[in-house]
């Protein structure tokens, strides 16, 4: 998101975001991209948009529900979409429909991580107007793989010997992954490095590692 953001040209403070899926991925990817900057992100559930006071939410989604949503909507997935500048999808195949799409704000970013069959195929996400789409698979631009980011943090809290892994080290990782794409490379379709760049796990560790030492969790 990082990378496509340079791409659109828009700050990550003033966009929208909705993350359709609120299981342990959902929750997690969302207090990340806040931990990163974003403001105002919109979870959705198999149920439709979670909001603060619904009484069907179990505590984790109720927590969840004090920090996010804050205009309080309500509706479906649909509903959450409109306007929006960023749709992070850890949820079902086909659920999002190119109308959907064609509702979110303009140079739209979708990240599609249903495996194996994205919430939206990359080609009608950018039919209805998408820029920069992302998918979980590895026969599509942009593949957003786990793998790019799990050895390299594991490796630098290992050695300096982290007490925890942090927030902070987490954002490291992030803001590690994005700068192995050179500015000159950037377009739609190369927004992140490869599953297999060699240089990735070195990268994030070394960021994990002073991360971890400026927060104070490393002990060597």
């Amino acid at each position: 998101m990082l990378n496509a953001l340079k791409i659109v040209k828009k700050d990550i403070k003033d966009i929208k975001v909705v993350v359709n899926g609120a299981g342990s991925a959902g929750i997690a990817i969302t207090k990340h991209i806040m931990n990163i900057g974003v403001k105002n992100v919109v979870l959705c559930d198999s149920k439709g948009i979670i909001c603060e006071g619904d009484a069907r939410l179990n505590s984790e989604k109720a927590e969840m529900a004090k920090i996010t949503n804050l205009e309080h909507i309500t509706g479906t997935l649909a509903d959450a979409m409109k306007g929006t500048d960023v749709f992070i999808g850890v949820s079902a195949p086909n659920i999002v429909s190119e109308d959907m799409v064609k509702s979110m704000n303009k140079d739209a970013i979708v990240f599609a991580m249903s495996n194996p069959t994205p919430e939206i195929m990359p080609d009608l996400a950018k039919n209805a107007g998408a820029r920069v789409i992302g998918t979980g698979r590895s026969d599509f631009p942009n593949q957003i793989n786990n793998v790019l980011a799990f050895p390299g943090i594991f490796r630098g809290a290992l050695d300096c010997r982290a007490r925890e892994i942090n927030e902070d080290m987490k954002v490291a990782a992030s803001y590690a992954i994005a700068s192995l794409v050179d500015d000159s490379e950037l377009c739609e379709d190369y927004i992140l490095p490869k599953a297999f760049d060699k240089r990735v796990g070195k990268t994030v560790a070394e960021a994990v590692i002073e991360a971890a030492r400026k927060s104070g969790c490393a002990r060597q």
